[in-house]
């Protein structure tokens, strides 16, 4: 509970608190299933919305859910509440503000992000892409976001996957070669995720980071109680969601050093998902954001069985410690015990490794920073109880408290805007196709901004800063004609809309021709249908007919040829009379020359 400006977390001879200044270095709770980390859990969210710090807990089990409302007064409760002397401090059963998520929005508001947000890396882990395959989806999400194609949920995608690789040779000299193999390979990984659900988280409205950072009328921290029962049934796409997560906030939240009480604490479960990682670069970009993300006023606690599924690295950042019960049955059991016993400040009032194996439920070795920002040595105490109710709330209480939050309108429609896979296909809504209305183009101004016909805007100068054009050819601001091609944006390769269009064109005019080819065929056949039928005789004499307009054609034939010849031969012999008669002629003339 909150009490005095502490977390008050556990007790022995004297209480053991938790500064809230030091609450954002970030903390681990393990032990053994059934030795009370859900409690520990509820007590630490409990107090710290008490302390106006908002919280987030990944639900595994459903049994968050009576965050919202008071504990119930039982027997075994008040011989806690009297043994602890709660009473003294204000201790009281009471609900707190929450919140209910689900990704799946069976459970609670539906929680989504865009395709765009979650980047090809996480996409690549959740499809188990290999590395080749990643940098080709890499280079998709480049093109697309060339060419201004939004990328919002998994149809989005597959329609840009498909689209580059149907054009994959135009793309090759800017980007790069994209294969057959890494395009189908990408494809099938896309099948998988929708098939696991995800087409519900990827899409709009996207969740904003900001809405779980809230406080109610009294102060007090919004709890968000994130349901994963059917999330953690698929542990990779739980793993990137928690990954996203922080990198949503790492990339949102301002730097605030170290201010007197975070903005927000994580409790993650079933911590070791998270780094159950192949690729490097991701693991990296966990440690990094783990590291980082304190000094934007952020909590991380990770829950766990051992701390021995945490990597050194990020076990390095976790100074606020509860460990609860470990079972020592293997040699591997045994080797986890030991290294959860060197991690803690040793007390000399006890054995450490011993403790570990011998705390009962509810019972916890407890480390803390002190004001100094140091570990303190090691105690062993029992838990507080929570304040709020255990266990899982009536599921018709659960549906009003979700339909009753503010966040219900915000979140639960889906909205599917223009987008890649809209314009790609050409099922663009016919409001988008409504002509832009028409601006009646007014002189630039004496002074002040002035825009160009180049496209060219904000000018300030005598001269356009593109074209050199005057002032006085120019325009006032928003008021200048677009010049032809001044909407096309510069980009690498063809433009995947057009060259859509442009093979839909072709498609379409095939198609129109192959259907008039195909009327005109039934014209065919119905006529000769129509035609009336013959009998033998009849077809018979139809052919003895044609075979006698046959003879006769060729008797026809012969003869003109016959007659041509004829023709040829009388010429031939004119010509040759004709030709003595000249000769004749002109020998005569020669010799009467000569005689003279």
């Amino acid at each position: 509970m909150f009490f005095d400006d502490k977390i008050w977390m556990a007790k022995n001879e004297e209480k053991v608190s938790l500064l809230l200044r030091m609450a954002n270095r970030h903390g681990l709770v393990t032990g053994a299933t059934g030795t009370g980390k859900t409690i520990t859990v509820k007590v630490m969210a409990e107090s710290f919305s008490d302390a106006g710090v908002s919280v987030f807990l990944s639900d595994i089990k459903g049994d968050l859910t009576g965050m919202s409302q008071p504990g119930i007064n039982t027997e075994d409760m008040q011989k806690r509440i009297e043994k602890f002397g709660l009473d003294e401090a204000g201790w009281e059963y009471k609900g707190y503000p929450t919140t209910y998520w689900d990704v799946f929005a069976q459970k609670g508001i539906p929680v989504r992000a865009t395709i765009s947000e979650m980047g090809p890396m996480l996409l690549s882990r959740l499809m188990g892409l290999s590395d080749v395959q990643e940098a080709v989806l890499s280079v998709i999400f480049k093109i697309a976001d060339d060419q201004g194609l939004l990328i919002l949920d998994l149809k989005d995608l597959r329609t840009v996957v498909q689209a580059v690789g149907d054009h994959a040779a135009d793309y090759k000299t800017s980007y790069g070669n994209i294969t057959t193999a890494s395009i189908g390979a990408i494809q099938r990984g896309l099948l998988k995720l929708e098939s696991q659900g995800a087409d519900k988280f990827f899409g709009e409205p996207a969740l904003d980071i900001m809405d779980w950072i809230r406080t109610d009328e009294n102060g007090r921290g919004m709890i968000n109680v994130l349901n994963c029962e059917d999330l953690f049934q698929n542990p990779d796409l739980y793993a990137a969601f928690l990954l996203w997560m922080l990198s949503e906030l790492y990339e949102t939240l301002p730097e605030v050093g170290d201010a007197d009480k975070p903005k927000i604490v994580f409790f993650f479960d079933e911590a070791h998902l998270l780094f159950n990682i192949d690729s490097k670069e991701l693991q990296d970009k966990v440690v990094q954001v783990v590291k980082l993300v304190r000094s934007k006023g952020v909590g991380v606690y990770f829950i766990s069985q051992s701390p021995t599924d945490i990597p050194n690295q990020v076990l390095a950042q976790l100074g606020n410690k509860v460990q609860h019960a470990l079972r020592a049955y293997t040699p591997a059991d045994q080797k986890a015990v030991r290294a959860a016993a060197q991690s803690f400040v040793v007390n000399p009032e006890f054995k450490t490794e011993e403790a570990i194996t011998q705390l009962g439920t509810g019972e916890a070795l407890v480390s803390f920073l002190d004001e100094k920002g140091a570990p303190s040595m090691v105690q062993r105490a029992k838990i507080l109880p929570p304040q709020s109710q255990m266990g899982i709330i009536d599921a018709n209480l659960l549906s009003e408290l979700i339909a009753s939050s503010d966040m219900f309108e915000k979140y639960f429609r889906t909205v599917d805007r223009e987008s890649a896979y809209e314009l790609l296909t050409g099922k663009v809504a016919a409001s988008s196709h409504a002509a832009a209305p028409q601006v009646t183009p007014q002189p630039a101004p004496s002074e002040g901004p002035w825009d160009c016909a180049c496209g060219q805007t904000g000018n300030t100068g005598l001269f356009c800063q593109n074209c050199g054009k005057p002032r006085a050819q120019g325009f006032a601001p928003g008021t200048a004609p677009q010049a032809a091609g001044a909407s096309d944006t510069s980009q690498d390769g063809p433009s995947l809309i057009r060259s859509i269009q442009e093979e839909k064109e072709a498609a379409e005019e095939a198609a129109r021709q192959a259907e008039a080819t195909l009327v005109e065929r039934e014209r065919q056949e119905r006529e000769k249908e129509a035609e009336p039928k013959l009998t033998k005789e009849e077809l018979a004499q139809i052919r003895r007919e044609e075979r006698e307009n046959l003879k006769e054609e060729e008797r026809k034939r012969k003869e003109k040829e016959k007659r041509k010849k004829e023709l040829s031969k009388a010429a031939s012999s004119v010509l040759t009379s004709a030709g003595k008669t000249a000769a004749n002629k002109l020998v005569r003339g020669i010799l009467g020359n000569l005689m003279k």
